[in-house]
This record gives structure tokens, C-alpha cells and sequence, in this order.
């Protein structure tokens, strides 16, 4: 599997997902970063929906993020979902949700009025209290981490920031959530899922975009 090749971009959240099963199992691989705000040629020839992350193999181009995941974790020893398939097919439900989740994240950091930024932030944690009564602890299914956990590990990242460079804090403590979010944390593969400078260019992103968040930051008046 030494032909194995991810294509990435520094902040993307559905590329975590695969490197983290990368890393979990311990998969030899390529990995390069392209800026999608200028793509290149050979890029765009390869992915037919046009962003990241995308895996070549052998002379198989293979994309959407989850797919990946599934991919790789099939085509090696061991599996990082449950074996029991009812509570695979949770896991994988969740996981569902977890991306439903990330589209909320965006809507929220991109929220241009206070009316918008706030009913997002409602939304959003709205779907953190759903999940909440689903965890075991302390991972997502006990005390085994699963694909799922490594999913919401590319969720919780964001959490970090918003909370040391914009004062939003969307986890409450001593809850099973933020337990579950400590948990995934101290992961290496999640800790590792991002490249250098990963925290940096996130609040950079973020203070970009213009947005109420933006104007949320620490120490700014």
C-alpha cells in the first residue's frame, strides 16, 4: 500500500477524518496540500467534484471524505468501527450527524448579523445536547476509540479556537460531552490529524471572512 496518496488541505476538517485512520492503523502514505483557492490543473483533472480530500490508489481516484475512511480502514487488519453490526450502523448514523454538524459550524463562523450568528450558535448547540445522551464514555462507545470518535475529534478542533480567540464556548464542563471531547483530544492520531501551524491559519481564516464572529475576538474592542 505504499502507492497510497492523500491529496489535503491545511484546514479542512473532512480530510482529518482520513488521516486519522491513516495514522490509527498506521497506513504508509503520500500526503500533499494544495490551496484550493487556486488549484491546480492536475488537481482538477483528477477530482470531479472538485475538492478535497481525495485518495489515489493504485489507478483509482477515490473522494468524499467518509468513503475514504471506510476504504482504509477496510483494506487493512482490524476495523475501527464496532463488530456488531446494529452498533456499527449507529456509529455510522452518527457520524452522519456529525457532518450535519460541521455544516452548522460553518453557518455559524460565517454569520454575518448578530439575529443569524445567534441562531446558528443555538443550532449548533442544539445538536451537541442531542448527541450527548448517545455517549458511553470515555469515547463515543466506551472505552474503545472508534472511527466515530476521530470524526468528532475534526468537530471539537474548532471549539478550541472559537474559545481562545473569540470567547464562544459551546461545550458546557463536567458534562459527558466535554469529558467525550477531553478524551478525543489527548488522541495522537487527532492531535496529529492537522499540519503545523494548523491553529494559526484557522484564526486567520476565521478573522478573514468578516463575520460577527470575527468581530468576537479577545482583546478586541
Amino acid at each position: 500500500m505504499n502507492d497510497l496518496h492523500l491529496i489535503s488541505h491545511h484546514l479542512c476538517p473532512y480530510v482529518q477524518r482520513a488521516v486519522i485512520v491513516l495514522d490509527e492503523k498506521k497506513i504508509p502514505h503520500e500526503r500533499t496540500y494544495i490551496d484550493l483557492a487556486n488549484k491546480p490543473d492536475w488537481f482538477s483533472t483528477l477530482s470531479p467534484l472538485g475538492r478535497v480530500p481525495l485518495l489515489q490508489h493504485q489507478e483509482a481516484v477515490i473522494f468524499e471524505s467518509q468513503v475514504i475512511a471506510e476504504y482504509l480502514d477496510e483494506i487493512t487488519a482490524g476495523s475501527l468501527h464496532p463488530s456488531n453490526p446494529l452498533e456499527k450502523a449507529r456509529h455510522r448514523s452518527w457520524i452522519e450527524f456529525g457532518s450535519e454538524t460541521l455544516k452548522e459550524i460553518g453557518r455559524f463562523y460565517s454569520a454575518k448579523t448578530r439575529a443569524e450568528f445567534e441562531l446558528s450558535r443555538t443550532d449548533l448547540i442544539a445538536k451537541l445536547q442531542r448527541i450527548s445522551s448517545e455517549i458511553d464514555g470515555p469515547f463515543f462507545g466506551g472505552a474503545t476509540f472508534h472511527m466515530i470518535d476521530g470524526v468528532y475529534g475534526t468537530i471539537f478542533r474548532y471549539f478550541d479556537v472559537f474559545e481562545t480567540e473569540f470567547n464562544q464556548s459551546l461545550t458546557e464542563t463536567r458534562t459527558t460531552l466535554h469529558n467525550w471531547r477531553t478524551s478525543i483530544a489527548q488522541r495522537p492520531s487527532v492531535i496529529n490529524a492537522v499540519p503545523a501551524g494548523y491553529e494559526d491559519r484557522l484564526k486567520n481564516f476565521l478573522i478573514q471572512r468578516a463575520s460577527y464572529l470575527s468581530g468576537c475576538r479577545t482583546g478586541v474592542s
